[in-house]
């Protein structure tokens, strides 16, 4: 049985607050009452109505700016608001309007308007959390696939997100799987998915709760970005994931539910200036469009996780210049890679105890 709609009614006369009582309980609706404007912005933030009929001439704050504060309010601004004018007051309908005001009750109130005003009212209200309901399970499907970072640039500029590509301080992680060709060949497609999905289901959570940002996945692999406003900040956040991902596998690989050679990650750590935002690629079909950090850095980070050893973490010397003072580093000199000039790498071993702030 749907439950019975609350009425919030606002007003100060008491002769219409028990007609209007009246013909609503008869009408199964349940009506609960406010006499002055700040009782009733109390009453929505409390009851949270399912409609409010509200009189325009209170004393003290008046129905005009209940209105008003509703509808500027995002929690608020969607409960339709019924005003209750006199016929001869017009000027009262131009600024409910001008207000937000959904509709408009004549006093004295008549039974048979008053009814098709709530009628009308709550069957546009119920259409309106239908569509919004909708919508946010839309946008909570969707976010599984949409970068934090992209979510973020989207709810604070809804009307233009901006996606364009931009200069700025990151540090790069790319995590692999080490041995997945192998593992492919020997078990079904099915098997080889169920495990991927269960170690990078709890690489997610080692990543988010350092503030990274899963903008690229393969099948054996992700890269992900962090970013902070303090260039010492990210890296840090960095280190810590790729350790925690090395930890947690240690964990999966000794849970007796596992089956199986154990698995073993290998991780790249790289720091420094990349180009950050969306990439759009136009085909005959259509539009795809990326969002992730291109150049150097990001090239350096993905060499080093490729040359990393299975459960190892190689870090780039800038990366390894603004973690040194957190974290253990065993220097493997100067190494080249593919299209990019030697560089110093070093093996991340650890957390210093007792590490302080950036050096």
């Amino acid at each position: 049985m749907e439950q019975a709609a609350k009425i919030l009614v606002v007003d100060d006369n008491e002769q219409t607050l028990t007609l209007v009582r009246t013909i609503l309980r008869r009408h199964g609706y349940q009506p609960f009452f406010a006499r002055s404007g700040e009782e009733a912005l109390r009453h929505v933030s409390r009851d949270r109505p399912d409609l409010i009929l509200l009189d325009v001439m209170m004393p003290g704050m008046d129905g005009i700016e209940v209105c008003r504060r509703l509808k500027d309010n995002d929690e608020t601004r969607l409960i339709p608001i019924v005003f209750m004018t006199m016929l001869d007051q017009p000027e009262d309908k131009i600024r409910g309007i001008e207000v937000g005001a959904d509709d408009f009750l004549t006093k004295p109130v008549n039974h048979r308007e008053l009814m098709a005003r709530v009628s009308t009212a709550l069957k546009l209200k119920r259409t309106v959390d239908r569509k919004v309901g909708a919508l946010l399970n839309i946008q909570e499907y969707l976010s599984r696939f949409v970068p934090l970072a992209v979510r973020r640039v989207v709810e604070e500029h809804p009307e233009a997100p901006q996606l364009e590509n931009q200069e700025q301080d990151v540090s790069v992680l790319f995590v692999d799987l080490s041995g997945y060709t192998k593992l492919s060949l020997m078990m079904s497609p099915d098997k080889v998915n169920s495990i991927v999905e269960r170690y990078f289901s709890h690489f997610l959570d080692c990543i988010h709760e350092q503030g990274g940002d899963i903008t690229d996945t393969t099948g054996d692999g992700m890269m992900v970005v962090f970013q902070t406003d303090d260039r010492f900040e990210h890296p840090k956040n960095g280190a810590m994931a790729g350790l925690k991902i090395l930890e947690v596998t240690d964990q999966l690989n000794r849970a007796p539910d596992e089956v199986g050679d154990p698995i073993a990650v290998h991780i790249g750590l790289n720091s420094g200036t990349a180009l950050v935002g969306s990439s759009r690629f136009e085909g005959l079909r259509g539009t795809r469009w990326t969002f992730t950090a291109n150049g150097p850095v990001t090239n350096l980070a993905a060499r080093l996780g490729a040359a990393a050893s299975p459960g190892t973490i190689f870090v780039g010397p800038e990366t390894a210049k603004r973690i040194a003072g957190n974290f253990v580093l065993h220097p493997l000199g100067p190494q080249a890679f593919k299209n990019l000039e030697a560089v110093e790498v070093y093996q991340l071993m650890g957390e210093k105890r007792g590490s302080g702030g950036p050096p």
